[in-house]
């Protein structure tokens, strides 16, 4: 029961009353216009081309204002107030497609008459209801005793159809007012851009400070063990970790410089001219020169760099690193031995990276096991202009 009186007390039900009540509003110059255009027609005769030019005219200018980019935009202000429905915002930046002026001047005929029609069922409902509550004088004899009930349900009715007719509105405002499918197309395409553009930068800063960190800790690690024997490499393993700190903040100032879209603040992306900053005395490295593209050659140095983060993480000894180009195609091998109860390397997002940065680029990677040792290999196409 209490879910079939909610119209009647919902402050929802009134709020819509009034978004169809403003159509009345905007359709009166229409009604008053074509009032007096049909006077004027019945009291000149219909025969005359003057005025059927004139009656054109109006009509042509009667169909401007439902076409205009303000006019849906002031429907759009009003349905999020009146109706509560979320709509996106309209672009004045871009003029609006056809086939969205098309249906931003349907919804606003669409309003005009359920306005009229609502603002007509109230002028006659509302006075009923009162002169029936008041005695029903005027409305009928005496005996007509069925005007009394009559009015207030005549009132509840309306309200009841108010009601359906503000939610068939704001069923239909995204509809007619929301963005077209090409937009909701471009919108779409713009989130997926967005979404790729996050895990890139999220594959850089974990490939960048994860390698530093590692860095740093193994090197850190080692400079404890031997402060009191070997004070000069305790030196230069703490020298090593300023120069890692030093690098990685660099990497993370470029990546957040791309989150704050600072051009000034970005530095250049590293690529297999800086691979010297990964090798260290653990690291047996073959790197012949290669010339490739600038995007295979910065996704190239993440590769290596994540491969040598995870040796130095999970294996033992050194690791042997493998970088040649040959028949247009780049290869990477980056080898070591495994260390002992090593089960595979699983939890972490490092190999996921690497086969995201290899699929975009079109290549293949191979990780795993090997007997004794963990083999990454990385076949990236070198795709020339």
């Amino acid at each position: 029961m209490s879910r079939l009186l909610r119209p009647l007390v919902r402050a929802g039900t009134y709020r819509r009353a009034v978004f169809l009540l403003l159509g009345a509003v905007l359709a009166l110059p229409y009604l008053l216009g074509a009032g007096l255009l049909a006077q004027t027609l019945i009291e000149s005769g219909a025969g005359r081309p003057d005025l059927l030019a004139v009656i054109a005219v109006c009509g042509l200018i009667a169909l401007v204002p439902p076409f205009l980019g303000g006019t849906r935009e002031l429907q759009i202000v009003a349905a999020r107030s009146l109706l509560g429905v979320d709509l996106p915002g309209h672009d004045r930046g871009h003029p609006p497609e056809l086939e969205t002026r098309l249906r931003a001047a349907v919804w606003f005929g669409l309003h005009l008459l359920s306005g009229v029609a609502i603002g007509a069922v109230m002028l006659f409902a509302i006075p009923v209801a009162i002169l029936a509550l008041a005695g029903g004088e005027g409305l009928a004899d005496r005996s007509s005793w069925w005007w009394i009930p009559a009015g207030p349900l005549l009132l509840i009715t309306s309200i009841y159809a108010t009601a359906g007719l503000g939610r068939l509105a704001a069923t239909m405002a995204p509809v007619l007012l929301g963005p077209s499918p090409a937009q909701r197309l471009a919108e779409a395409h713009e989130q997926e851009r967005r979404l790729a553009e996050r895990n890139r930068l999220a594959r850089e800063l974990h490939d960048s400070v994860g390698h530093a960190l590692t860095a740093m800790t193994l090197q850190a690690g080692a400079a404890r063990a031997v402060f009191d024997s070997d004070p000069g490499f305790a030196r230069q393993a703490l020298h090593a970790i300023e120069e890692t700190g030093r690098t990685a903040a660099g990497e993370l100032d470029a990546v957040l410089g791309i989150l704050r879209d600072d051009a000034a603040s970005r530095a250049p992306a590293p690529t297999l001219a800086d691979l010297d900053r990964l090798l260290t005395g653990d690291v047996d490295a073959e790197v012949a020169a290669v010339d490739v593209p600038p995007q295979v050659s910065r996704e190239a140095f993440r590769i290596v760099q994540e491969s040598l983060t995870n040796a130095a993480r999970h294996g033992s000894g050194t690791a042997t690193l493998r970088v040649r180009s040959h028949q247009e195609e780049l290869m990477i091998d980056v080898i070591n031995p495994r260390a002992a109860g090593d089960a595979g390397r699983s939890g972490g997002h490092g190999i996921d990276g690497m086969r995201e940065r290899v699929r975009l680029l079109g290549g293949t990677l191979s990780a795993g096991p090997d007997g004794e040792l963990w083999r990454v290999t990385a076949r990236l196409p070198v795709v020339r202009p």
